[in-house]
């Protein structure tokens, strides 16, 4: 009798042995996992979730809330209430609340996701025509037509609201780096 009890007993310290080590695995290979996460990682699947931005610009932070439509690899897209839509450069973005707990797999955005970056969205935004407001890092907000993307900057016409970027109402223009970019609001 006395050997089956001590023959049990090792059993059951074995089990738990092995039950506390395949634990500490499985938490350490869950950390390193979290390691090679990137933001894009945990932003893509709150894809059409409500989120609130925290941005840099002016003295203090700048709060962006709206549903998150889009992201790329250094952009994302905030469709406030409204029509209006606030494209946010990667680099000015602080914080975001309202990421759901799970994450994508890392670099499963594809080859074409990958490859869009702010300069082709900003592209787009060219090609329409919209008129935009322009937030700047140190707090300023320009407002008129983008009229070119290059390597590094943006090039944004000003002119009276409510009417085209024409040449004869053009006022002046601005040549605005992507550093310096906290957002582009278009209505």
């Amino acid at each position: 009798m006395r050997w089956e009890d001590l023959f049990s007993d090792l059993e059951l310290q074995w089990e738990a042995a092995e039950a506390a080590e395949l634990e500490a695995e499985i938490a350490d290979r869950s950390r390193r996992e979290a390691a090679y996460l990137r933001m894009l990682d945990r932003m893509r699947p709150a894809v059409g979730a409500e989120v609130r931005c925290l941005l840099r610009g002016g003295p203090g932070p700048l709060a962006i809330t709206g549903r998150l439509s889009a992201l790329g690899v250094d952009w994302l897209l905030v469709s406030e209430t409204g029509s209006t839509e606030v494209l946010v450069p990667r680099a000015s973005l602080l914080a975001v609340r309202g990421l759901t707990t799970i994450s994508a797999q890392p670099g499963h955005e594809g080859r074409l996701a990958a490859r869009l970056d702010l300069r082709h969205v900003v592209r787009g935004l060219v090609r329409d025509r919209s008129v935009c407001a322009v937030a700047l890092l140190g707090g300023a907000v320009l407002t008129g037509t983008l009229l070119r993307v290059g390597a590094d900057f943006l090039e944004l016409a000003e002119h009276p609201l409510g009417e085209f970027a024409r040449r004869n109402d053009v006022r002046s223009g601005w040549t605005v780096p992507f550093d310096g970019l906290a957002y582009i609001r278009r209505s």
